[in-house]
Order: C-alpha cells, then sequence, then structure tokens
C-alpha cells in the first residue's frame, strides 16, 4: 500500500487536512460500509438469537486478537473495554486502594487517568513529567505507579523502562495517544490501556486494556462478561484470563467497524507516521514556539503568538482541524500515516494568515 492509497481509504481527507487524531481518529470507508452492513443486518434479522450472538462473540476474540497484535502480546492477556478511561477505572479499582497507600502520576495527566487516581482514595502524589521525578516520589507506601506512554499536552515520550523496576511498584500505562502511533513494548508496563478510536481509527466506544497477571488483580468492576459462573448471591468464578476484565457490551456495528479498522493500517504505519511528525515540526518550527521535543511521538504541540482559541477555529475555516489545549496555551497537531505534505503546507499557511 502506497502513501497515496492509503489516503483513499479516508474521505475526510478530501476535504480538510485532518490533524487531530489524538481527539478522533478518521474513520475508513472500509469501516463505514462494515458498520452501515451491520446495522442493516439488524434492521432485517433482529439483533439477537443464538447464530447472531455467537456471530458477535466470535468478533470479540478476532478483535481481542487484533488488539493483542498491536500491543505485541497474547490474547489471552487483553480485556476489551470502551475507553482508556474504563481501563484506567478496572486497574485502580482492582488494586484495592486505601488512604494509607499513596499513587504516583505526573502534572500532565489526562482527567481519564487523574480521575480515577483521585476517587481511588489513595493519596496521590503528582511530580513533573520527567522519569527522575516520579521515581523520588516512590515511597514504602506507594502502591501504583501511573502515567501516559506519551503525553498529551506535549507529545513527549516517557522512558517506561526507566520507571519499572523488580521491588518497585507496578506501572500503569495511558497509552490512549501511543498504541496504533508508535511501536509499543510492554516489558516495562503491568497494566496497559488502549484508545481504540484515535490511533486504530475504530469507532466509539472501542478499548482495550493488557493485564500482565490477571489473576493477581481483583475484579472490583464486574461485568456480565466477567464470570465463567455465578450464583445467586453474587459470587461468581472469573473467567480465564483479562476476560475477566471485559467492561461490556459492544454493539455489532462498532466491533464490525472496529475489526475493519484493524485491518487497514500498512506495515509501515509507524515509520510514516514519525516522518510525519519530523516534518510538521520542522514546518512549524520557523513559525510558532513548537514545545513537542523532537523525536518523541505522533503528537506536536505548540504555543501561537495568539488566542490558540481563535486559531484553531481560523484553521477549522480554512479546512485544516487541529485541537486547543485548554489551560495550556497549546495548540496540538495529531500526524498520521495517513497525513500528507500538502495537510502540513495547507496548516503552516494557515497560520500565516
Amino acid at each position: 500500500m502506497t502513501p497515496e492509497e492509503a489516503r483513499t481509504q479516508f474521505p475526510v481527507l478530501q476535504r480538510y487536512a485532518y490533524l487531530n487524531t489524538g481527539s478522533n481518529g478518521p474513520l475508513s470507508q472500509a469501516s463505514i460500509d462494515a458498520m452501515r452492513a451491520e446495522l442493516e443486518r439488524d434492521l432485517t434479522q433482529g439483533r439477537s438469537g443464538h447464530a447472531r450472538m455467537e456471530e458477535l462473540f466470535e468478533s470479540r476474540e478476532r478483535i481481542r486478537g487484533a488488539i493483542a497484535a498491536v500491543l505485541r502480546t497474547s490474547p489471552e492477556l487483553v480485556a476489551l473495554t470502551d475507553s482508556t478511561t474504563r481501563g484506567c477505572q478496572v486497574v485502580i479499582a482492582g488494586l484495592e486502594l486505601g488512604t494509607n497507600d499513596e499513587v504516583v502520576t505526573t502534572d500532565q495527566e489526562h482527567f481519564g487517568l487523574l480521575g480515577p487516581l483521585h476517587a481511588s482514595g489513595a493519596r496521590v502524589v503528582v511530580t513533573q513529567a520527567d522519569e527522575s521525578a516520579l521515581l523520588a516520589a516512590v515511597t514504602p507506601r506507594t502502591r501504583l505507579i501511573a502515567v501516559s506512554h506519551v503525553l498529551w499536552t506535549t507529545g513527549r515520550r516517557l522512558d517506561l523502562a526507566a520507571l519499572r523496576r523488580p521491588d518497585g511498584p507496578p506501572l500503569l500505562v495511558d497509552g490512549a495517544q501511543s498504541a496504533g502511533a508508535i511501536p509499543v513494548d510492554l516489558d516495562s508496563a503491568d497494566f496497559y490501556t488502549v484508545s481504540a478510536h484515535k490511533w486504530l481509527c475504530g469507532p466509539d466506544p472501542s478499548g482495550g486494556l493488557f493485564v500482565r497477571d490477571p489473576e493477581r488483580l481483583a475484579v472490583a468492576l464486574p461485568s456480565a462478561f466477567s464470570p465463567s459462573s455465578h450464583e445467586i448471591d453474587g459470587s461468581f468464578v472469573p473467567k480465564d484470563g483479562a476476560r475477566r476484565f471485559d467492561s461490556g457490551w459492544i454493539g455489532g456495528p462498532a466491533l464490525a467497524g472496529l475489526e475493519a479498522a484493524l485491518g487497514v493500517h500498512p506495515d509501515w504505519r509507524y515509520e510514516g507516521a514519525a516522518t510525519t511528525a519530523a516534518r510538521c515540526r520542522e514546518l512549524l518550527t520557523p513559525h510558532v514556539d513548537v514545545v513537542t521535543p523532537p523525536g518523541q511521538s505522533t503528537l506536536v504541540s505548540f504555543r501561537p503568538s495568539g488566542d490558540p482559541t481563535e486559531l484553531v477555529s481560523d484553521l477549522a475555516a480554512a479546512g485544516v482541524i487541529v485541537r486547543e489545549l485548554p489551560g495550556h496555551d497549546l495548540v496540538r497537531v495529531s500526524c498520521g500515516w495517513w497525513t500528507s505534505e500538502d495537510d502540513l503546507r495547507r496548516l503552516v499557511d494557515g497560520l500565516r494568515g
């Protein structure tokens, strides 16, 4: 698949320089066709029945395997969720944290991680987004280090290997801005969340969760998918592996759209996205204050000279879709393997006015 052929899969690119995958990835024609077919099937044949349910369960397992392939792990260690936030909730609740426990995180985290951390009852220790600062904050009371692999604000990539110690606390990684965007190495992660509607270009809601040792995490937020058997008193025997952490039902159209999305990513996707992000940084640097360090991720954030809200609105009117990061005085550009030189030049032309 050539870059030109890759772009034809996403009709939105015919109209816009779509540079906001960090919020929502572009939907491919294949995904839309698959979802439409499933909706038509549900319309004419109904949404239940033994054969239909078997189809959907088989689809879940194929998707579990496809997400595991993205993470380069075993399907038995992957749960299906609706978002990275849900994955964070599953892990944090399962650790059964209390007021005598501490969790260590950074000052650059999304609320999808911060919210569950603060709701846990544990003391939340916040440091700079720096590996040394995170490790220095660890004490004997620390039960968890929780960070993003790629920071949603600046696009900086944290060194997960530097944060994992054999005798240290487990590491929960928010992979919203990394899974599908950069190669993922799980050697240092105990838990890793996936937001499939971003860089994997799946529909809402869709996501995944890697759990290195499912037996050591409590099923604190059980769903209908958690038990292999249960009693009327609520007691249950969990399913094998990470399937016990599946967070809930995903409808047939969303499953079909996600499966189609996972099938359109070329082998060169990571190299292509990295090259595009580097080119974006190169083109932006003469015109704005780029805060993303070189060689980090597929996000490039910059501080504009004027009002970021107004700039994002003006760019949208010119057919260039980027995102303001409220409270940070930043504008964020998301560079995918489908992003072209023309997309980036439209962005720069929009900055020039």
